[in-house]
């Protein structure tokens, strides 16, 4: 088969939706259609994290990891980055590289953390908690669904001027002792005189971040890579409320940098000496453009920059050409408080099976599903951009269980109050939160698809979903000036999530428009 060429050697794995769209597996699906069609056995030399921490989770050759680059299922990928958009706590790398090695994979030998990449830690941990009790407690505010794992927090201190960066395990340990043990400190005076934790939520901030991090990594402790105890959160409590054992925490989190000293080094260099050798750099995002701290739904947001141009940031190279991998679902999912405009009734068949799906690879949550939303796809098209999309789990909208039979609907505008359209997304959220979805209605389809590798043995129901979906998207993004809008190529279709379960020979995007331009 032959494979439409990538138009840069930086290929950005970005998500169009709230996150969970299955961008992990596209690491894997890059490699192999470069090594086809470069005929080289390395095309890929860094799968570079971009942004976040262990708040983005990914699942690649079935491995689910947080701050390991998905590159790490695939041996001839050289290097496995974290660039200086990353926030991380050391400990966590430690945890999650140990399983990796005991199962075979080489991380230590490729991982490679820039000397920039910044520092989460215990007080960020406590801070995230803390400010979500503040929101709910105080403010009488809904939760935001945090996942407790300190990146806003450790963001914050970016903004604020108090990083303490991977560079700093490099120098003396009495100056990363003045620099965190500030930190702890001014952590829990926030905790205890802003946030106005109660003494007995301080106490049981500490058994929520054990009990999070035991079950996170039970395959850890039954694999023999680390004792229970590891995990504990209790060992840095102070003798008295809202006190932290300073000296022991200051410790145990100058050992784990320590022990990653060899891993820290100047990330710029190893992707400019990539593209001088001709190789491909893969970059790997978290979360999703509609979870961009600027761009995105706020207040319910990540605090990193989730979209394309975070890559040059990250990575600390000059901006240059770029192609940009998007990827969605064939339905909607969302997490946490987000408004969901397509979100589809509990009682109906299709979100009952959707749900038995839906979980957060890093939190574990059920994920709500809704609808297809055309308009906030088209929209990333218009103002964020990408080459190439991909449609994954088409297979789990066939009819099964309860779901055995009516229409698929796909969002292509929304409505307010006084029957005026859009065509968009409005940024204010006090007119989003009021508009009701406008509904195009498809027919469904009987058979299950998961096996099917051509497109042409898809039911027609399906081909013509997948034609219609792209129509949609692009008429929103081409609203103004649709005839200088560059079409994007659909260049894979996700039908389970094993490796080998995608489409890949689609039709042109033209002929798959053509196809449902009376629809």
């Amino acid at each position: 088969m032959s494979y439409k060429p990538f138009s840069s050697q930086l290929i950005a794995d970005v998500g169009i939706s709230m996150g969970d769209e299955g961008k992990g597996r596209l690491v894997w699906e890059i490699i192999d259609e470069l090594k086809s069609s470069t005929g080289l056995e390395d095309p890929v030399r860094i799968v570079l994290k971009v942004n976040g921490g262990a708040n983005s989770g990914h699942t690649v050759g079935g491995l689910k990891l947080n701050l390991i680059p998905g590159g790490v299922a695939e041996a001839s990928v050289q290097t496995l980055a974290l660039g200086a958009g990353v926030v991380a706590d050391p400990r966590k790398v430690l945890w999650e590289m140990a399983p990796l090695e005991r199962l075979g994979y080489n991380v230590r030998g490729r991982l490679a953390i820039d000397a920039r990449t910044q520092v989460s830690d215990l007080s960020h941990r406590l801070l995230d908690l803390a400010w979500e009790s503040y929101r709910v407690n105080v403010l009488s505010e809904e939760p935001r669904g945090s996942t407790g794992r300190g990146i806003s927090p450790a963001y914050a201190d970016e903004v604020g001027q108090w990083q303490i960066f991977y560079s700093d395990f490099l120098g003396t340990k009495d100056a990363f002792i003045k620099k965190m043990r500030a930190r702890l400190s001014r952590a829990v005076k926030t905790i205890q005189h802003v946030c106005e934790v109660s003494i007995e939520s301080w106490d049981r901030f500490f058994t929520l971040l054990e009990e999070m991090e035991a079950r996170a990594h039970v395959a850890a402790i039954e694999g023999g890579d680390f004792a229970a105890d590891v995990f504990s959160f209790k060992q840095f409590k102070g003798a008295t409320p809202f006190s932290l054992n300073e000296d022991h925490a200051i410790d145990v989190y100058w050992e784990a940098g320590r022990q990653l000293a060899d891993t820290i080094v100047d990330v710029r260099e190893l992707v400019l000496h990539a593209l001088y050798d001709q190789r491909f750099v893969i970059g790997e995002f978290g979360q999703s453009y509609w979870l961009d701290k600027r761009h995105g739904f706020t207040p319910s947001v990540t605090a990193s920059h989730t979209y394309t141009p975070e890559l040059f940031e990250s990575a600390g190279i000059p901006v240059q050409p770029v192609h940009t991998l998007a990827a969605c679902k064939a339905y909607d999912t969302k997490v946490g408080t987000h408004v969901f405009l397509t979100s589809m009734p509990e009682a109906h068949p299709l979100a009952a099976c959707l749900r038995k799906l839906e979980f957060g690879t890093s939190t574990g949550r059920q994920r709500a599903v809704g609808w297809f939303d055309a308009v906030e796809k088209g929209e990333v098209l218009r103002y964020g951009g990408f080459q190439d999309l991909v449609i994954n789990k088409l297979d789990a909208l066939s009819y099964q269980g309860a779901w055995q039979g009516g229409e698929l609907l796909v969002c292509t505008a929304y409505r307010d109050n006084e029957g005026k359209l859009y065509h968009h997304v409005p940024r204010e959220d006090s007119l989003r939160t009021r508009l009701v979805p406008v509904y195009k209605q498809l027919p469904g389809w009987s058979e299950d698809i998961s096996g099917v590798r051509y497109f042409d043995d898809l039911p027609e129901a399906a081909k013509d979903y997948v034609a219609y979906l792209m129509r949609a998207i692009i008429a929103v993004a081409g609203r103004h000036e649709p005839r200088s809008m560059a079409y994007p190529n659909l260049r894979l279709i996700g039908v389970g999530p094993e490796p080998s379960q995608v489409i890949r020979d689609v039709p042109e995007t033209d002929v798959l428009l053509e196809r449902v331009k009376d629809l």
